[in-house]
């Protein structure tokens, strides 16, 4: 993006700000054996007495080799949610910038403008589910500051098209947030790779999906070292716990296991359509790059009610635009898939 400006998005007080600095931020452990008499805490060792790293340096050393960045690029929260809410906080001034979202899409993108006093400028995507990207531009001002692009989207479960998301890159004028919480079973290459391209994209991601870990609240953000060090001000100083970082880093550190993990669930994807499209009941089935299918039936609230009548808990969607009589189906274990498709058809 041309003549992209960081310093003219980022709020007027946060670039003022002096951001707070923990005892772990004065002195970094280098594995020497010492006396830890600086920062207030029990002096008695039960394995978690001690405040986490701030920064999660091992964690984020792992992650920026596998995925090709640097560690300064990296911002690690409480939850994918925590990260967009200081996103929000860093460049939108209340009541004054607005953000651009496109529905059918997570609803914790308008529920946190609506907490951050910040106005929410809906494009509904298009028929086939994806951004209309002449529209999005025409809406935009010189206030709009975040456009927010759920790929692979949810609830719809497809990934937009490249060069949609490249003219909204090369042509907004704030910063591109590109949520790839579910990245790991799209068939598309992540846009972490454009982050040298576009010094206006932030991509999202987390570990509650494929990694299995939605117990621990991990979400990561990539962008710019400028971008990341402006998130490094305004966050809290031990906004990831020591618990959080030991099973998040075991779970990185076991590739192997959440790849075997993703090739069953897409497996498992594609015995769950197969099941859904012989069903009479189901009059569509959208393409999914998602761990989840949207289906179009011919009576949401009733099908809903007769799974939650057969102890199975699926999503109705139907009050998101675009998606009247769907239901979201979330593809489960070979066991749990099994069932469902047994009483998929007894209905």
């Amino acid at each position: 993006m041309k003549g992209f400006d960081l310093n003219k998005l980022v709020r007027k007080s946060v670039r003022k700000l002096q951001p707070y600095s923990s005892a772990r931020d004065e002195y970094v452990s280098d594995g020497s054996e010492m006396l830890f008499l600086d920062a207030n805490e029990n002096p008695f060792d039960n394995g978690v007495n001690r405040y986490p790293d701030p920064y999660q340096r091992s964690l984020k050393s792992l992650l920026a080799e596998q995925k090709g960045v640097s560690e300064s690029q990296i911002l690690l929260g409480n939850g994918s949610d925590e990260v967009l809410d200081l996103i929000y906080r860093a460049f939108c001034e209340p009541n004054q910038d607005n953000i651009i979202t496109l529905p059918p899409t997570y609803g914790m993108y308008k529920v946190l403008a609506g907490i951050n006093a910040v106005e929410n400028k809906e494009v509904l995507l298009t028929d086939d589910f994806e951004p209309n990207t002449d529209e999005i531009l025409k809406v935009a001002d010189t206030n709009s500051k975040l456009l927010f692009i759920c790929s692979p989207n949810n609830p719809t479960g497809n990934s937009f098209k490249k060069e949609g998301i490249q003219k909204l890159l090369e042509s907004f004028n704030g910063l591109v947030v590109i949520d790839e919480a579910y990245i790991d079973f799209s068939k598309d290459e992540s846009w972490l790779s454009a982050l040298k391209t576009y010094p206006n994209l932030i991509v999202t991601q987390t570990l509650s999906k494929a990694y299995g870990l939605a117990g621990i609240r991990l979400g990561i953000c990539y962008a710019s070292e400028e971008i990341i060090g402006i998130l490094n001000k305004i966050k809290p100083p031990y906004n990831v716990n020591q618990l959080t970082q030991q099973r998040a880093l075991q779970r990185v550190l076991n590739q192997d296991l959440v790849n075997q993990e993703v090739k069953k669930i897409l497996d498992e994807r594609a015995e769950l359509i197969k099941a859904l499209d012989n069903l009479d009941f189901v009059k569509e089935l959208h393409p999914t790059d998602a761990n989840f299918v949207l289906a179009k039936v011919d009576d949401a609230n009733k099908r809903y009610q007769q799974l939650l009548e057969k102890q199975v808990v699926v999503r109705n969607r139907s009050t998101q635009p675009l998606c009247e009589n769907t239901l979201r189906f979330t593809v489960g274990t070979p066991e749990e898939n099994k069932k469902l498709i047994a009483i998929l058809k007894e209905l």
